[in-house]
């Protein structure tokens, strides 16, 4: 197991630089250099060439497209991991300041998600054919085919304007600081987050528990007298998880990168916020940090979810 894991930590490396190389040349590809977007327009508009070359040349961004990158390697490696073009403040700072809001939000939609997507697969798969279940496929269905945005703004105008039983947007109101205080922020977000997801875990739930409980151990098991629900779910549900637990490994970081939507919807102050305001500025060093912070958490999940694999099914570590 011992080198399984070192093996599957030392393939990380050369994808994390291939993805840091791929993102430095995207950014490269952008119309317009760090200048443009540091100085105002009145400031730049009465800027000589020589000031606005000396500028750039302050800033490296006259020195070859591989120095360059090197250097934001480099930096990177040694925790620095650049300064905002408009605000001047490091990176790091902001980033860390965004990344609770984004992780709380994110770990809330996925337990809701992941508990009741997976209580709700193994009842769909127990009573295959009948009515709740054919209740709950097309329930799935229809939690697929909804839109965040569309689910997100329908669920503003029932339970935030209409009903007025929880806050519109924001995290947390001034004075108020703990968790219980930002609960009702956090409810109606975090439930629209995970109802698509739950839809994706139930489906991923109710299949693997179909083949699990057709097996000729769980055949064993009933024979034996044990109790149906021990048969479900000690023997039948542990092996259904598998795939379970690929598809949630990898939901997490996709809900860190990926909940721009729901941020915008409800105003929460996460990194998906902080995202879409640094790409309508231009500002490059946040958007490369925030997309390698994305990356580099589906390549943990990634890492996590094999070695969880492995665990719980050891042919693929033997493999």
């Amino acid at each position: 197991m011992l080198s399984y894991t070192v093996r599957k930590l030392l393939m990380l490396i050369p994808m994390l630089l291939v993805i840091t190389f791929i993102i430095f040349l995207g950014m490269e590809a952008m119309p317009g250099d760090a200048v443009s977007f540091m100085v105002p327009p009145d400031a730049l508009a009465n800027m000589t060439p020589e000031k606005m070359e000396m500028l750039r040349e302050s800033l490296g961004l006259n020195d070859p497209f591989i120095v360059r990158y090197f250097s934001w390697i480099t930096g990177i490696l040694r925790g620095d991991f650049g300064y905002s073009l408009t605000s001047g403040v490091p990176v790091s700072q902001i980033i860390m300041s965004k990344l609770g809001a984004t992780v709380e939000l994110s770990v809330a939609a996925l337990l809701f998600s992941t508990i009741l997507g997976n209580v709700l697969g193994i009842l769909s798969a127990i009573k295959k054919g009948s009515i709740g279940d054919n209740a709950l496929t097309v329930a799935g269905m229809i939690g697929l085919s909804i839109p965040e945005f569309f689910f997100g703004l329908v669920s503003l105008l029932i339970f935030s304007i209409n009903l007025g039983w929880l806050p519109i947007g924001g995290r947390i109101l001034p004075g108020y600081e703990t968790f219980w205080d930002r609960l009702p922020h956090l409810i109606l977000p975090a439930l629209v987050l995970g109802i698509a997801m739950t839809a994706g875990v139930m489906r991923y739930a109710r299949s693997s528990m179909l083949d699990s409980i057709n097996k000729d151990y769980i055949r064993t098991a009933r024979s034996k007298g044990l109790p149906e629900w021990r048969v479900n779910l000690v023997h039948g549900f542990r092996v259904a998880l598998t795939p379970v637990i690929v598809l949630v490994g990898f939901r997490l970081p996709v809900l860190i990168g990926g909940s721009v939507v729901i941020e915008q919807i409800f105003q929460w102050p996460g990194v998906g916020n902080e995202f879409v305001a640094a790409i309508r500025g231009g500002n490059t060093p946040v958007v490369m940090m925030i997309a390698l912070l994305s990356v580099t958490a589906v390549l943990l999940a990634s890492f996590l979810v094999d070695l969880f694999t492995a665990v719980l099914d050891p042919r693929v570590r033997l493999d």
